[in-house]
C-alpha cells in the first residue's frame, strides 16, 4: 500500500459516498489544492507585504524631517517609492513650491541613505 497520503476520489465518487453517508453533496466545481506548508506560506506574505522588515518608505520617513526640515516635514508625507521615484504629498501649497525649488538638494540628502541610491527624482502632489 502506497504511504503517499490520501487517495484523491474524482467529484462523482465524493458525492456518491456523500449519498451514502447521508451527508450534503458537494455542488462545487472547485478543486481543493493540497495542504501547504504554513511556515512556509506565512514567510512568503511577510516578504510579499513587507510585515516585519524595515522597508524603504520606513527609513525615509523616519529622517524626513532632517532632510527637508521639521516645519517643511509638518505638511508633508513621503508615501511610497515607486520606479525610482519618491511620492511626496503635500498639504499645504507653499510647503509644495518650497520642496519643488529644493528638489535637487533633497534627493542628494536622501540617495545618501541606505538603499536609497537608486532614487532618481521626487514626485510632489497635493493632499
Amino acid at each position: 500500500m502506497s504511504q503517499d497520503g490520501p487517495k484523491e476520489f474524482s467529484h462523482e465518487v465524493e458525492n456518491l459516498i456523500a449519498a451514502f453517508r447521508g451527508v450534503p453533496e458537494d455542488d462545487s466545481r472547485a478543486r481543493h489544492r493540497p495542504p501547504q506548508d504554513l511556515g512556509k506560506l506565512i514567510d512568503e506574505l511577510l516578504v510579499k507585504y513587507r510585515i516585519s522588515h524595515d522597508s524603504l518608505e520606513h527609513a525615509i520617513r523616519a529622517k524626513w524631517p532632517e532632510l527637508v526640515g521639521v516645519a517643511n516635514a509638518t505638511y508633508s508625507h513621503p508615501v511610497v517609492v515607486e520606479r525610482g521615484q519618491l511620492l511626496v504629498v503635500c498639504s499645504h501649497a507653499v510647503v509644495r513650491n518650497e520642496l519643488f525649488h529644493h528638489r535637487l538638494q533633497i534627493l542628494e540628502k536622501l540617495r545618501k541613505l541606505p538603499g536609497c541610491a537608486e532614487i532618481r527624482g521626487i514626485t510632489l502632489r497635493a493632499g
